[in-house]
């Protein structure tokens, strides 16, 4: 697997901690998406804090390594208009604590609007995820650190999807880690908070699943 734009050999290309994000649109990102323009576009501004890096790559759809960028999903959840998400962010945050040792690669993988069934093992979006994480790791070019998961409005339209989604959560867990044969792969899941959890200062931007 190459750096898009060049001819890297395995002993030169710098070795990367891989971060997996998966999940729904939250993950591929809508920041800035003109909702009631039409079409639908992107306002192009990337905030500070999502600026790219020479140090911070992505995996493309095509599956070659290049210089990651706003917007990250832009051909992963293409049906859809893709803008600003929490993964570059993230990885600057990474990058900048001086955590890593070296370049950062990020493997987009989310797909807006959908539900947590459709991320089960034997579904396609959960086997493009995992042959995109594998291809991320391929001829020792880095470690997978991470999977980000953002992912749940979908299953919030009956109490049945919210009652048996802890269970379908620990069964993606388990089979990704079992998959990937990583495990203790740390999952990051985050989740959308309710106005009556910030009133009552339960604010939390992760939930970090170790289990």
């Amino acid at each position: 697997m190459e750096l898009a734009g060049s001819t890297p050999t395995t002993a030169d290309a710098p070795r990367k901690d891989i971060f997996i994000l998966s999940g729904q649109s939250n993950m591929a990102g809508r920041g800035g998406v003109l909702l009631h323009s039409h079409p639908r576009k992107w306002d192009g501004v990337v905030p500070p804090e999502c600026a790219p890096s020479p140090n911070i790559l992505r995996l493309s759809a095509h599956l070659r390594w290049e210089v990651s960028n706003e917007p990250l999903h832009r051909d992963i959840d293409s049906r859809k208009v893709c803008g600003v998400g929490p993964g570059m962010a993230f990885a600057n945050a990474v990058h900048n604590s001086g955590s890593c040792g070296g370049s950062i690669g990020l493997v987009p993988c989310a797909v807006g609007g959908t539900a947590i069934r459709e991320w089960a093992r034997g579904e396609h979006l959960y086997q493009n995820m995992v042959r995109r994480a594998k291809e991320a790791v391929k001829h020792g070019s880095g470690e997978i650190r991470a999977l980000l998961w953002y992912q749940g409005e979908s299953d919030t339209y009956t109490q049945d999807e919210v009652d048996a989604y802890r269970m379908k959560m620990e069964s993606l867990i388990g089979n990704v880690r079992e998959d990937l044969a990583l495990p203790s792969l740390p999952i990051i899941q985050m989740q959308i908070i309710s106005a009556s959890e910030i009133s009552s200062s339960k604010f939390s931007i992760f939930n970090l699943i170790f289990r």
